[in-house]
């Protein structure tokens, strides 16, 4: 090897897809800094870091439910009482629905969701549970198969709607009805391709449904149309019956 050639050498630093020559080189190398334990710790809960847990979680969102298959999303009140007539309800639709063919998808906490998973692996079929972080630990349920545990509401979210065939929305509380709405909006804008939305237990849902109708709707809020973006139904044979014709095979 020539001078030149020596020259050049050492004076050319490679790290990963970068090159770096003469003053431009480092001492360190990027393992070094990687490993290094110093320095300061507020990056870690400033936005870009926050950037990469958000990315982390839909791909290990995708990833898990990538070959799940058909499947329905079922919310619902975590706190249905165990053996109340809703949380039977719930273990009949769960059960039907992986009956038919589905997979179940719920929020994996207790009340209806436990109720839907229950009645899902019971009867055999995959039962899905995607949890949330929250100031108060739930955990999953026992009747979860496939379990996800997410930080941030909006990519569980997208986790509901992207591997649902349809949506079942048994009585619940706030956070129901924020996916209730939420979906009822996505269909109604078109941002996604159209799927049931079936509203489980007429007495519970009444009042919401009235006021779509007498308030929202005459004043002009909404069209009536939009009524036609969910069904109201008591019978479980007629909710399979929805999800198994607007979903398509």
């Amino acid at each position: 090897m020539g001078n030149a050639e020596e020259e050049r050498a050492l004076r050319e630093q490679r790290l990963g897809p970068v090159v770096r020559r003469r003053h431009q080189m480092r001492p360190e190398t990027t393992d070094q800094r990687l490993l290094d334990t110093q320095g300061a710790t507020h990056w870690v809960h400033e936005d870009p870091f926050r950037v990469m847990r958000i990315q982390s979680e839909f791909v290990e969102g995708f990833g898990t439910l990538a070959e799940l298959g058909r499947a329905i999303s079922v919310f619902g009140s975590a706190r249905t009482p165990e053996g109340s007539p809703e949380y039977e309800a719930g273990v009949r639709i769960g059960r039907a629905l992986a009956e038919a063919g589905f997979g179940v998808i719920t929020g994996g906490g207790p009340g209806a969701m436990e109720a839907a998973n229950r009645g899902a692996t019971e009867a055999g079929g995959v039962s899905v549970g995607l949890g949330i972080e929250l100031p108060y630990e739930q955990g999953l349920n026992p009747y979860v198969d496939i379990g996800v545990n997410f930080r941030y509401f909006f990519v569980r979210k997208t986790m509901f709607v992207k591997y649902a065939q349809g949506f079942v929305v048994l009585p619940g509380g706030l956070g129901t009805l924020d996916e209730c709405f939420e979906a009822l909006t996505l269909v109604q804008t078109k941002k996604v391709t159209r799927f049931p939305i079936v509203l489980f237990g007429s007495a519970y849902w009444k009042g919401l449904v009235d006021w779509l109708t007498n308030t929202l709707i005459a004043e002009g809020k909404a069209s009536p149309q939009d009524l036609e973006l969910f069904h109201l139904t008591d019978d479980i044979d007629e909710v399979i019956d929805l999800v198994t014709k607007e979903s398509g095979p």
